[in-house]
């Protein structure tokens, strides 16, 4: 067989693979893989249709064998694959099979959602897993958050009208080299640097306000690492709620994203106007404050409310950040029609990956033009 002919054989199965002529049939190693994809693939539909059936041993056997054959990035694929078409969802609650999954954060929103049927017996093994990929994601993106929030507030809080004290003389002479008179040898400070000024212990205010329905479970899982982040820096006073009809304040669990997720509940409505009347409610200091929705913005609440919040926010000073997503997956299907209605207040609304945060956050605390900075580095907001 040739390797093309091997190739399109192990894409189309058994059956579809009858029209590549004889010499098409699969050996040795080949054939465990063809069976392993059959199993999921091929369930109900060809000769192998029996599928992977309700045994937890069996299910585990059959994990086994994707992650001898396949890499980590298309095992979680195919996982992600057979608890959506194989409803594998019950057997996730069996330590057995936990135990031999490949953590990611699909597998961690699937787990959270059914956090309230797990039995006693599978939370320990359940929270081992997802402590799996937060500590994963806190590794990508810990670090480079830190640094980018302070080196927003370093630049926030340095003056360009100081004292004659508190002029930087090194740093003002660098900002008017182009302002150098070589026959007086000397620079013309047409303008002046001072030092940054001292910071208070807070010196800015986050509010994260996650939407906790079905379709966000990817952007909760790393809204909660960013808040637990966030949460670690004495220079930034950070809350965290999240909300679907109802409305929890996770703030106080944010020593642990782990507790922060299993804090949440996936699924349910959507009430983003009364999420945001609480979130009004942790605003005190209105020109220090960020403040970041992270929703699609389907309102099953009132819709003009929930805008006139938004617009009495921006006109009071608050720096409102909309994220449709916070994932590497893209925007979900959003409400359209809010995120138009929110750009006439000046505040886009785009989806951003966990990569990029770090920086927006940063363009955010300056307080400087969020919606540019989209349009520049993500592409033109939605």
């Amino acid at each position: 067989m040739t390797e093309r002919s091997r190739r399109w054989r192990l894409v189309l199965g058994e059956a579809g693979g009858e029209g590549l002529g004889a010499g098409a049939d699969l050996a040795g190693e080949d054939r465990t893989v063809d069976r392993a994809l059959g199993e999921l693939y091929d369930a109900g539909s060809g000769p192998r249709g029996a599928g992977l059936g309700g045994s937890a041993p069996r299910v585990a056997r059959w994990l086994g064998d994707i992650r001898t054959y396949f890499p980590t990035s298309v095992v979680q694929v195919v996982q992600r694959d057979a608890v959506d078409r194989l409803g594998l969802q019950r057997l996730l609650l069996e330590p057995e099979l936990l135990r031999a999954v490949e953590p990611d954060v699909h597998l961690v929103g699937t787990l959270l959602s059914l956090r309230d049927v797990m039995p006693t017996e599978v939370r320990a093994t359940a929270r081992q897993v997802v402590r799996t990929v937060v500590e994963e994601i806190e590794r990508r993106v810990a670090q480079r958050t830190r640094t980018a929030v302070a080196g927003a507030l370093d630049r926030a809080n340095r003056t360009r009208r100081p004292r004659p004290r508190d002029v930087d003389l090194g740093r003002t002479i660098a900002a008017n080299l182009a302002h150098y008179l070589p026959e007086h040898r000397t620079v013309v400070p047409e303008r002046l640097v001072g030092y940054a000024r001292r910071q208070r212990s807070v010196a800015r205010d986050v509010v994260l306000l996650v939407d906790q329905s079905g379709s966000m479970a990817e952007s909760v899982v790393h809204a909660g690492v960013f808040g637990a982040v966030l949460a670690s820096l004495s220079t930034l006073k950070t809350s965290m709620v999240v909300f679907d009809t109802a409305v929890v304040d996770l703030t106080d669990q944010l020593a642990d994203p782990v507790d922060v997720l299993f804090g949440t509940q996936l699924g349910g409505g959507t009430d983003i106007n009364r999420a945001i009347a609480y979130g009004q409610s942790l605003v005190t200091r209105p020109a220090d404050t960020t403040f970041v929705l992270i929703s699609d913005l389907y309102e099953g609440g009132v819709q003009e409310e929930m805008l006139r919040r938004v617009g009495s926010l921006v006109a009071a000073g608050v720096q409102v950040v909309v994220l449709l997503a916070l994932s590497d997956s893209g925007a979900p299907a959003y409400d359209a029609a809010n995120a138009a209605a929110l750009a006439e207040l000046g505040v886009p609304a785009f989806a951003c990956t966990p990569d990029a945060f770090p920086d927006l956050l940063a363009v955010a605390l300056e307080g400087g033009d969020v919606g540019a900075w989209a349009e520049r580095d993500l592409g033109r907001p939605r």
